[in-house]
C-alpha cells in the first residue's frame, strides 16, 4: 500500500512538473508595452520627476503607464488632500492619449510597499481601515471622469506578504474585497485589477476578487537569507528564478479556465535588485542583476510567456542612467519597443 501511495505521489509530481515546466507558450510579437512610474522613486534618484515623466511619453513614446501613488503623500494630514502632482500626471496623460492603470490603496508599490500616513498609526485598527476607504473614495471620485484611466488597480500585490505593512493589513481577509466593492460602487465603468506575484503565488485568490489579474515577472534578484541566521555581511546571494516562460502561460490558462479572466504582465523586471536600494550601490553591483544584455533577455522572455501585455519596471532607473551616468543604452533600447 505504501509503495502504491508513493507511486501515485511521484506520478502527480511529475505531471505537475511537466505542466508548468515543460513545453512552450505561444510567442507574442505584437505585445502592448507599458511602463510603471513612481514619482517617489524618481525623486529618490534625485531626478526632476516631471521631466522624467515627460521624457517617457515624449521621447520613449510610451502610451501605457501604471502610476504608483502614495496615501501618505496625498493625505499627509488627516482629511487634507494634496492632488496637484497626480492631477498633473493624469492631465499630461490625457493630453498625449496615454492610458493609465491607477494603483489605489495603502500598499501601492516601491519600498516600504505600504504607504500609510503617520497620523493613521495613532488610530484604532478599525478607524485606520475606515480612513483608508475614505482615501480611496476621494481618489476615485476625483479621477473617474478622466478619459486616461483604463483600470483601477486596488492595492499592489496585496496577497503577498512583502514589505513593511501593519499586521492587520494581511490579517483582515475581507478588507481587499471591501476596497474592490467600494471602487465598483463609485465607478462601474472600469475593470478592477488585482496584482500578484508571478513567482511566489498562484493567482487563484486574485482571480476570485479582481476582474483582471496582473502578474510580476522577475528574472534575477538578491535573495536575502538573513532570516536563516547566517552571521555574514549582506547575508544572501544573487540568483536567477528557475521558471521557464511557459510557467506564466500555464498559470494564466488556469485563471482563464476557472474564472474567465485575463492575466497581463504589470511588472516586468527592467532594473537592478540588489541587497539594498540600488542607488546606494555602485554600477558594477547594479549590473549583476540588470544591464543591457539582461534587459534584452527579459524582453525575449516576456515575448515567450504567452502574455500579450507587459509593463516594464524600472523606467526611472533608465532615465537616471541616461541623465546622470552617461549610460543611455537601455533607454535607447527601450525606444524600439514603443515605436
Amino acid at each position: 500500500m505504501i509503495i502504491i501511495i508513493l507511486g501515485v505521489i511521484v506520478v502527480i509530481v511529475l505531471v505537475v512538473f511537466c505542466y508548468f515546466f515543460v513545453g512552450s507558450a505561444p510567442r507574442q510579437n505584437n505585445i502592448t508595452w507599458g511602463v510603471d512610474f513612481s514619482q517617489m522613486q524618481s525623486e529618490a534618484l534625485k531626478l526632476n520627476w516631471q521631466e522624467n515623466y515627460l521624457a517617457l511619453i515624449k521621447d520613449l513614446g510610451v502610451k501605457n503607464i501604471k502610476i504608483h501613488t502614495q496615501w501618505d503623500f496625498v493625505e499627509g494630514k488627516q482629511g487634507e488632500y494634496f492632488f496637484d502632482d497626480i492631477d498633473w500626471q493624469i492631465e499630461t496623460a490625457e493630453e498625449n492619449n496615454v492610458k493609465i492603470i491607477f494603483v489605489l490603496g495603502m500598499k501601492t508599490g516601491r519600498w516600504p510597499e505600504c504607504h500609510d500616513p503617520k497620523w493613521a498609526s495613532n488610530l484604532s485598527i478599525e478607524k485606520q481601515k475606515e480612513e483608508l476607504l475614505k482615501y480611496i473614495k476621494e481618489v476615485v471620485l476625483r479621477y473617474k471622469n478622466s478619459k486616461a484611466i483604463s483600470y483601477w488597480q486596488v492595492e499592489n500585490e496585496p496577497l503577498l506578504k512583502f514589505g513593511e505593512c501593519p499586521n492587520w493589513y494581511y490579517n483582515d481577509k475581507e478588507l481587499l474585497k471591501k476596497e474592490v466593492e467600494l471602487v465598483k460602487s463609485l465607478d462601474s465603468s472600469r475593470q478592477i485589477m488585482i496584482s500578484d506575484s508571478g513567482e511566489l503565488n498562484w493567482w487563484i485568490n486574485a482571480g476570485k476578487i479582481g476582474d483582471v489579474v496582473g502578474t510580476t515577472m522577475y528574472r534575477k534578484a538578491w535573495v536575502n537569507i538573513s532570516s536563516f541566521g547566517f552571521p555574514i555581511k549582506n547575508p544572501g546571494f544573487y540568483s536567477s528564478y528557475p521558471f521557464p516562460p511557459v510557467f506564466y502561460y500555464r498559470k494564466a490558462q488556469i485563471i482563464k479556465t476557472l474564472f474567465g479572466k485575463e492575466v497581463i504582465g504589470v511588472e516586468l523586471q527592467a532594473e537592478p535588485w540588489a541587497h539594498k536600494p540600488f542607488y546606494d550601490v555602485d554600477i558594477a553591483e547594479q549590473e549583476k542583476t540588470m544591464n543591457l544584455e539582461q534587459f534584452k533577455k527579459n524582453i525575449e522572455y516576456a515575448k515567450n510567456s504567452g502574455l500579450s501585455s507587459h509593463y516594464l519596471w524600472g523606467v526611472e532607473w533608465w532615465y537616471w542612467m541616461r541623465e546622470t551616468q552617461d549610460r543611455p543604452e537601455i533607454w535607447n533600447e527601450a525606444k524600439t519597443l514603443f515605436k
